[in-house]
């Protein structure tokens, strides 16, 4: 089953802009000002670079038999008897830390650490052995109530200054084995389990629980996990996360969306960048590839691509025709240079660009003029397509 949200379907078709507030567009705007063209190029080129290149590692953690490898499947997008999928089992399968890339964003990693069942566990020889500076945060899992092991690890996670979350999973046993019973509401169950965790994590303070479904991450406290996770994380680390994450709801393709708009003036400012270098058809040639690149990455993120599609229809019976079928963008069938190139054929754009070339032969600041064309240009050319891919 998949979850759809029910709050209002984002607005496709609303202008979009560039957010002036945001950190790193003052940023570089500040370098654009204070300092030479080409230290502030180095910037806008550092900036992309962290953003597209940036290594996010999350460790799952917990009591064995807690579904924690159901678990990086799911935020993984692949289904558990997939050829690359964690190996899930009744007894505990994971007995040392292993690494599953995304499988679209390979510098986001999903480690599944071993289980913090035994009556002789010691969270500070734990965290060591799990080699515990490699995550950027934790995901401590119980399919019960949390125990004192999992108070342990999550005070010596803490006194370490580092971000852990309480997940309270299997939560559609609970609710199905509670549906038997006369009088049910959904809602009175839901408080009840959340209370009882609560309860036994008084030792850590008032922790937040989460309570999830593997089967239906569309459904319970997953969005309100990465909700808290998007406040929380540094800037770089969040958009990562939310790009990677599969598409579960109609509120995780908004969020999707927003990150990706964001991403869109840094992706346009780069491409003003080598607008300025007074090279012929370079300009050209670039945005071509940066908005290629920039589309496949899209694309994927929304959950469009045909293995995407594929593990969706498996969900909801549906096959990959089915699913594509209600679909009008012209990205249906993937992104390619002969869909992209059509962005170009624009009588205005073309007009833009022909202002482009011109101009960036001209020294000093025909260049400046030459990258504001070209960064408008681009700006709009993802924009556009972006606003569409959806459909």
């Amino acid at each position: 089953m998949i979850h759809i949200y029910e709050n209002p379907e984002p607005d496709y078709d609303a202008p979009l802009s560039i957010d002036t507030e945001d950190e790193d567009f003052k940023e570089i705007i500040e370098d654009f000002q204070k300092n030479s063209k080409e230290a502030a190029n180095s910037k806008v080129k550092e900036k992309l670079d962290k953003l597209e290149n940036v290594v996010l590692n999350i460790a799952i953690t917990g009591t064995t038999g807690a579904g924690k490898s159901s678990y990086v499947n799911a935020i993984r997008g692949v289904q558990d008897d997939d050829e690359h999928s964690a190996a899930t089992g009744v007894t505990e399968t994971t007995m040392e830390p292993l690494k599953y890339s995304h499988p679209t964003m390979a510098n986001v990693q999903i480690w599944d650490l071993p289980g913090i069942g035994s009556p002789k566990f010691k969270a500070k020889q734990y965290l060591k052995d799990v080699k515990f500076t490699t995550y950027d945060f934790f995901i401590i899992m119980t399919s019960e109530r949390f125990k004192e092991n999992d108070i342990m690890l999550a005070k010596e996670i803490r006194s370490k200054k580092k971000l852990f979350y309480f997940v309270r999973s299997k939560i559609d046993n609970d609710i199905r084995s509670e549906m038997k019973k006369k009088n049910f509401n959904k809602e009175e169950v839901l408080n009840i389990i959340r209370e009882d965790c609560t309860k036994n994590l008084k030792k850590v303070g008032s922790p937040k629980v989460f309570l999830v479904s593997s089967n239906d991450l569309g459904n319970y406290d997953f969005q309100l996990l990465i909700d808290t996770l998007e406040k929380e994380l540094p800037n770089h680390k969040r958009l990562a996360l939310i790009q990677s994450l599969h598409v579960c709801s109609m509120a995780m393709i908004d969020k999707k969306l927003k990150v990706l708009q964001r991403l869109i003036w840094l992706t346009a400012l780069g491409s003003s960048v080598i607008a300025m270098a007074p090279v012929p058809g370079l300009s050209f040639a670039c945005d071509l590839g940066i908005m290629i690149s920039f589309f496949q990455r899209s694309f994927e993120a929304l959950g469009l691509d045909d293995r995407s599609l594929r593990n969706l229809g498996e969900r909801v019976s549906k096959s990959v025709e089915e699913l594509k079928m209600p679909m009008k963008s012209r990205f249906t069938e993937g992104v390619n240079r002969k869909v992209v190139m059509k962005f170009f054929t624009s009588v205005p754009v073309g007009i833009a660009m022909t202002i482009e070339c011109i101009f960036s032969m001209v020294p000093f600041a025909g260049a400046l003029i030459a990258g504001g064309v070209s960064f408008g240009t681009v700006f709009h050319l993802l924009n556009k397509g972006l606003k569409k891919m959806p459909n």
